[in-house]
């Protein structure tokens, strides 16, 4: 594994960017000004240092529409890609006023007409007009969600790669499975399978957990050490070169009622079945709800699926979100995190989640993992 900070491969890149400015020229925004780090990545393809985590909003990545050229926020140049020059690049100041001046310093700045941010904060609402004064202002997520939520074949096999170290991760855990294991130390596990295997950044904390028997949306409520008869949930996930591979499965522990647990995992491969079958391209999202009702199950609290990319990209089909689902249409290129739950007390829960890739022919699976009691 190398320590060196490299860029993203440029066809990656290139490929996001030629999205990026598609999305630019359909949603007529001259100019893109982005703050979240994953829009940032996209179109410059630099994994920058010293941005991650919960932070205000500020002008990380600046795109030109006209000449495709992008500005970045950078104080180094390690893992800027060449197509970026230096002079491109605009260090991080106390004073924001300074950035104003930089920006406004952009060809192309003094003449945009509509700027669009992905967020925005109320200091940089005051701000911006003074580097874009001709401008109007407005929503510029849009346009990177619908570049972001169909995938570049370079993207979809960085997320191949990303899934296969998070697999390998599931399966150091699952064989170290036993009474008197606890979460933590599984956990662990899992987590230095990972690092292993080339990847040390987890997409989650929250990674193994022995399933309630008692009640159907939490964990059991013990010290947290595996006993005979658990079901032991497992969900693996790594960052990997910026983009999020997921898969989760449910182990059980021998010493239950094997048929009480093996009649649960069969109702967990029918809503499996069930959920690739309704990922067809062309179809509402909504039909991933209905697949939990067609199966006979309810539905659970958290997202059936969404979108898996560089952080978490459209769709959410969540049955909190029911108009949302009914909107969204799946299509070719998308990936998405599907997430398999039954419950029956006494017994426990079976959690799955499967990344699969929406194709013309139906859903691709990408994971590989069996399903099944152990």
């Amino acid at each position: 594994m190398g320590i060196e900070i490299l860029p993203d491969d440029r066809a990656l890149r290139h490929g996001r960017r030629d999205r990026a400015l598609a999305q630019m020229q359909a949603h007529d925004l001259d100019v893109l000004v982005l703050g979240r780090q994953a829009n940032a990545r996209y179109v410059s393809g630099a994994p920058q240092l010293w941005v991650a985590g919960t932070r205000p909003f500020g002008p990380v990545a600046t795109v030109i529409r006209e000449t495709g050229e992008v500005h970045l926020l950078s104080t180094w140049d390690e893992g800027i890609p060449d197509d970026i020059p230096h002079d491109h690049l605009y260090g991080l100041v106390w004073n924001p006023l300074n950035t104003m001046a930089v920006l406004r310093d952009i060809a192309g700045a003094s003449t945009a007409a509509r700027v669009g941010t992905d967020c925005l904060s109320p200091t940089f609402a005051q701000l911006l007009p003074m580097a874009f004064p001709n401008a109007e202002f407005v929503d510029g997520e849009q346009a990177m969600r619908a570049a972001r939520r169909i995938k570049t074949e370079p993207e979809v096999t960085v997320l191949r790669g990303a899934l296969r170290v998070a697999q390998a991760g599931l399966a150091a855990a699952a064989a170290e499975l036993a009474p008197g294991r606890t979460e933590q130390a599984l956990t662990g596990v899992l987590l230095e399978a990972m690092a292993a295997g080339g990847i040390s950044t987890p997409a989650q904390q929250d990674s193994v957990w022995v399933t309630s028997r008692e009640h159907p949306w939490r964990r059991a409520d013990a010290d947290r050490t595996v006993r005979p008869g658990d079901l032991v949930a497992i969900s693996a996930g790594v960052l990997g070169d910026g983009y999020i591979g997921e898969v989760g499965r449910t182990v059980a522990v021998p010493g239950g009622d094997d048929a009480a647990v093996a009649a649960l995992f069969r109702r967990s491969e029918v809503v499996r079945e069930r959920l690739l079958a309704a990922s067809r391209a062309g179809e509402p999202s909504s039909g991933l709800l209905a697949a939990y009702e067609a199966a006979g199950e309810p539905l659970p609290p958290m997202p059936v699926a969404r979108g898996l990319g560089m952080g978490f990209d459209p769709p959410v089909v969540s049955p909190q979100l029911p108009a949302t689902a009914a909107a969204e249409r799946l299509e070719p290129g998308m990936v998405l995190a599907l997430t398999g739950y039954v419950w029956e007390s006494g017994v426990g829960a079976v959690f799955t989640r499967d990344a699969v890739l929406i194709t013309d022919d139906g859903a691709e699976l990408l994971t590989d993992v069996p399903h099944g009691t152990a």
